[in-house]
């Protein structure tokens, strides 16, 4: 047994160098294969970067110095939009018809004339008729063609009321998007950096390549979160280019920001009471309410006596197969030219027909102008109330989130990534919290953009003079 022992030591320890040795061959291939990995996944990170590069930046979307800001684009929007210059085209055709209205009737000339098939007898007739237009008809034309203007110009005020809405809330929703999306740009650079980090560290081999794997996933759902705001924000702003009146290729960089959201405003009885007076759809609603009553003294007027004056004159030559005799005793044919001047008034009696037809047709026009100017009233009245509580309400969460919610979540981020540096947490809780942030921050660019909507809506249900400005 001991010549046994003697001889199988030897063995043993060459069996467990062979083994050792072998071992050592297995880590180092996974070692090569890890940074081989490592490599592959710093290419393929780099060539994205190159990729990114090509996506436009922010600096494509927003200028702070040279950008069109919120009151830039209402005006140019005023002065292109298309719709706002078919309107002006039909308030131009509204004032020539009135033009038109005010013009009296033209008179009418007749002319006739009759010859004997057999004879040498023949008659000139020429006559002349000139309408009077009795019972005030041109007047009430001419009133109806000027409330239809006040209508279409009340009704183009209003447009350009809501239209300056338009492009203010669509403004701050591009702002709103431009904001997220330069938010994404910095965390998407600092999760860049942090990645070159943690590849270091698997190269140096003091972090697993597990981690570099999840850092990676992190970078690329960012940069997929920053595609899809790129297409967010360059939506936003073809919409706007089309609501001010521009093509879609045309350059457009905004200059803004979601400050001094937070102001004093009219109380709410103002307010309601400007809005009553103010608002130019009420105006239309009231404007329209005058054209039924005018259609009434028009279809009244058209009802009553109408007359036309008459004139002419009549050339009559005529003959007799007879001879006679002359004034100086020659015989001589019996013929002579005779002269007539007429002259007469026709009138127009409304007997059987006094237009009732319209005259009703015109009554109950105003009042289902009244019922509708009624309802356009609580309307407003509904609009501004909704606009200041949805204002307040907005205020409140924008205010309660910035510093209850972001700012505590910036903090406790910040804390997870130190604590991760330091090995109290892991990577997973750093992502984790990362994640939290990213939507906390969305969110409160949600409330900012809220509470500046809310602030446009009250413009817009007040009819504020800061809702237009030339």
């Amino acid at each position: 047994m001991r010549r046994v022992g003697k001889i199988s030591w030897p063995i043993v320890l060459a069996l467990t160098a062979l083994q050792i040795l072998q071992a050592a061959k297995i880590v180092s291939a996974q070692t090569d294969a890890a940074s081989q990995n490592v490599s592959a996944q710093t290419q393929n990170a780099g060539a994205t970067d190159q990729q990114s590069e090509r996506t436009p930046g922010l600096s494509s979307f927003i200028d702070m110095t040279g950008g069109v800001t919120a009151d830039d684009l209402v005006a140019y929007a005023l002065a292109h939009n298309g719709e706002l210059l078919a309107m002006r085209e039909e308030v131009e055709a509204a004032r020539a018809l009135v033009k038109q209205a005010g013009f009296r009737a033209n008179p009418m000339l007749e002319a006739s004339g009759a010859r004997a098939v057999n004879t040498s007898d023949n008659s000139l007739m020429i006559s002349g008729r000139l309408p009077l237009e009795l019972g005030g008809r041109r007047e009430a034309r001419t009133l109806v063609a000027e409330r239809e203007v006040e209508v279409r110009e009340r009704m183009l005020a209003d447009r350009e009321r809501t239209l300056s809405a338009e492009v203010r809330a669509k403004f701050g929703e591009a702002l709103a998007q431009v904001l997220k999306l330069g938010f994404t740009e910095e965390l998407l650079e600092t999760s860049r950096r942090g990645y070159k980090l943690v590849v270091a560290r698997v190269v140096e081999g003091r972090t697993p390549p597990l981690e570099q794997n999840m850092v990676l996933v992190e970078v690329n759902r960012l940069r997929s979160m920053r595609e899809t705001g790129v297409g967010r924000v360059e939506v936003a702003m073809l919409e706007l280019r089309n609501l001010a009146g521009m093509t879609p290729d045309e350059p457009l960089r905004l200059r803004g920001s979601f400050d001094n959201l937070i102001e004093q405003t009219p109380t709410l009885a103002e307010a309601t009471e400007r809005a009553l007076a103010e608002r130019p759809d009420l105006q239309a609603t009231r404007a329209t309410e005058r054209l039924a009553e005018a259609r009434i003294a028009e279809a009244r007027a058209m009802g009553r006596a109408d007359a036309s004056l008459t004139a002419g004159y009549q050339r009559m030559s005529s003959s007799f197969p007879v001879n006679g005799i002359n004034e100086r005793g020659q015989l001589a044919p019996v013929a002579d030219t005779f002269h007539f001047l007429t002259f007469g008034v026709s009138v127009d009696l409304p007997v059987r027909n006094k237009n009732q037809g319209m005259i009703e047709a015109a009554v109950d026009e105003v009042e289902a102008a009244k019922r509708r100017r009624e309802y356009a009233e609580l309307t407003v009245r509904r609009e501004v109330a909704s606009a200041y509580a949805k204002y307040e309400r907005a205020a409140r969460s924008m205010e309660i989130f910035r510093v209850g919610v972001q700012e505590q979540a910036g903090a406790n981020l910040n804390v997870v990534r130190q604590t991760y540096e330091l090995g109290s947490k892991t990577l997973l809780d750093y992502i984790a919290e990362q994640r939290r942030f990213i939507e906390v921050e969305n969110e409160y660019i949600d409330a900012v953009l809220d509470t500046y909507l809310a602030r446009v809506e009250i413009e817009r249900a007040t009819s504020a003079p800061e809702l237009i400005r030339r």
